[in-house]
């Protein structure tokens, strides 16, 4: 590179961390929004999201960060400097495609929105929020219409770009349908089991802070750098902050399951780890940001379902319950704890839900949303089609707005092409856990020591210090040397769940795919 070229680089990373910096203020009030922020106060904030959204966008879209990346070689030899580079140019055209004011309405309109959802879903009310989501539709819309290259199927992978780069509604469907038979085929199994597992585990009433206490100590023990990070509640858990060293993490609580918790708490710092594990010197920009929301998702479903439903994990965690919770747990061994958080049914809230039924909810979030945006379905009908949607894949009624439609914050912050990076997380945390145990060796033997480190380190070096250096297929391919697929979920799954509900094996390959 030369000098004239490096200082222009120099001058466009500078101008990337001045996004950053707007951007990140931004999630911080988001945060605070979710967990600390007074009802009152609703308006004012969404008026500071709605000016700092336009601010960032403005900087964004300024032409002289355009003249910069035109400027610019495309091959500067660095590997970091070409991925910053090139993921500086896609989100260069995406924004400029985007008219500033609609930025700023998206922000102030989902703002109150998520205000709005939360009162109606406290009170199982859909009509509450309709005008609302009604607003935040036609907003999408809109955004889609921006967004819309000529290699996109429909509207909707206008929007997944924005979570997971490249990935178009066909390819996923394409994914999805022999996933849907395979799960339907375990869960087929699982119902006609003549084994089944004991809830009560689950209906112990625990006090609330020494569940708090348990999941701190837990995320603590993963590799959770509590000196860059924070543990609160929120209605719905989720991952925010605004850098490497500040990441705000949040889970919720029920007085008779602490599983939930627990569940939540250790996805929620998984996405933390991949937060706190992405390199300081690249903070601002593409290879200091993760490398897509199906990435992401893997951290938090590969910690909370492979490390957290392990029997080798609950061989060590039963040993660590006394200690915040005394005796309530004397009546029950780290064998039945392990069966209670793999009991497989099928039920109503996704965040609940077990490993062989959580993708058939995403797989109805898909259809839902797809129609949503595409115009085939109102708003007003939301409630409808989900219920019926919930008969046809799970085979359950959903009683009410709160347990059916209302239960996820996502589409009043206009989340849209969000949800199929769950299980696209999950179907890659399989892959990731694989080779993990491949390279690390008795990873069982490590959890059931309450020694996590090594694959924390692992997941550091091979994914979360990548930032966005290369794709996420891509990404996958490096790390386990095959592309994505959902053999490798139903394998882990069936290996798990026959000997637990004495399925007869089918007979499954144990080993990776090709």
């Amino acid at each position: 590179m030369s000098a004239h070229d490096s200082e222009r680089y120099g001058e466009l990373i500078s101008k990337l961390r001045d996004v950053h910096l707007l951007e990140s203020t931004s999630e911080l009030l988001s945060w605070d929004q979710e967990t600390m922020m007074p009802p009152a106060a609703v308006d004012h904030r969404a008026n500071q999201l709605a000016l700092l959204a336009s601010l960032a966008h403005e900087r964004a879209t300024a032409k002289e960060l355009g003249d910069l990346l035109e400027s610019l070689p495309e091959n500067m030899l660095d590997a970091c400097q070409d991925a910053n580079l090139r993921e500086a140019r896609r989100s260069f055209a995406r924004s400029t495609r985007l008219d500033a004011k609609l930025v700023s309405e998206i922000a102030e309109t989902s703002s109150r929105a998520q205000h709005a959802w939360a009162a109606a879903r406290q009170d199982s009310d859909f009509a509450q929020f309709q005008p609302w989501l009604e607003k935040m539709v036609k907003l999408m819309q809109l955004k889609a219409d921006c967004l819309y290259e000529d290699d996109m199927g429909c509207a909707w992978d206008a929007l997944a770009e924005e979570f997971e780069p490249g990935m178009r509604a066909q390819n996923l469907a394409n994914l999805f349908a022999p996933l849907r038979t395979d799960l339907c085929k375990l869960l087929d199994d699982i119902r006609g089991s003549s084994r089944q597992i004991e809830s009560t585990v689950t209906k112990i009433k625990l006090p609330i802070s020494s569940q708090e206490n348990m999941v701190r100590a837990i995320s603590e023990q993963m590799g959770f750098d509590f000196n860059r990070g924070r543990l609160d509640r929120s209605a719905h858990p989720f991952c925010g902050g605004s850098h490497y060293a500040d990441v705000r993490i949040t889970t919720r609580f029920s007085g008779d399951n602490f599983l939930d918790a627990l569940g939540s708490t250790m996805h929620e710092a998984g996405h933390g780890l991949y937060e706190q594990g992405l390199l300081a010197e690249h903070l601002g920009t593409p290879m200091g940001t993760a490398v897509s929301l199906g990435i992401h998702e893997s951290q938090s479903r590969l910690w909370e379902n492979q490390v957290g439903r392990s029997e080798a994990f609950w061989l060590w965690c039963h040993a660590q319950l006394p200690k915040f919770f005394g005796e309530a747990f004397s009546d029950f061994t780290a064998p039945d704890l392990y069966a209670a958080s793999n009991r497989a049914e099928a039920s109503l809230i996704r965040v609940e839900a077990d490993e062989s039924t959580y993708n058939l909810h995403i797989m109805i979030r898909f259809d839902l949303e797809m129609a949503l945006i595409a115009g085939d379905l109102s708003p007003e009908d939301l409630p409808s089609a989900w219920n019926e949607a919930y008969c046809e894949y799970l085979d359950v009624e959903v009683p009410d707005d709160r347990q059916g439609c209302l239960q996820d914050v996502h589409w009043s912050c206009g989340l849209f092409g969000y949800f199929p990076t769950y299980t696209l997380g999950n179907l890659y945390a399989a892959q990731f856990y694989d080779q993990a145990c491949q390279e690390l060796g008795d990873l069982p033997t490590s959890f059931q020591n309450g020694e996590f480190h090594s694959l924390k380190t692992w997941l550091n070096e091979k994914v979360h210090a990548q930032g966005m250096r290369y794709s996420a297929g891509d990404l996958c391919r490096e790390v386990t040397g095959r592309s994505l697929d959902s053999q490798g979920l139903i394998r882990y799954l069936r290996r798990k769940l026959e000997p637990l509900y004495g399925i007869p094996s089918l007979g499954v390959d144990s080993s990776p795919g090709d």
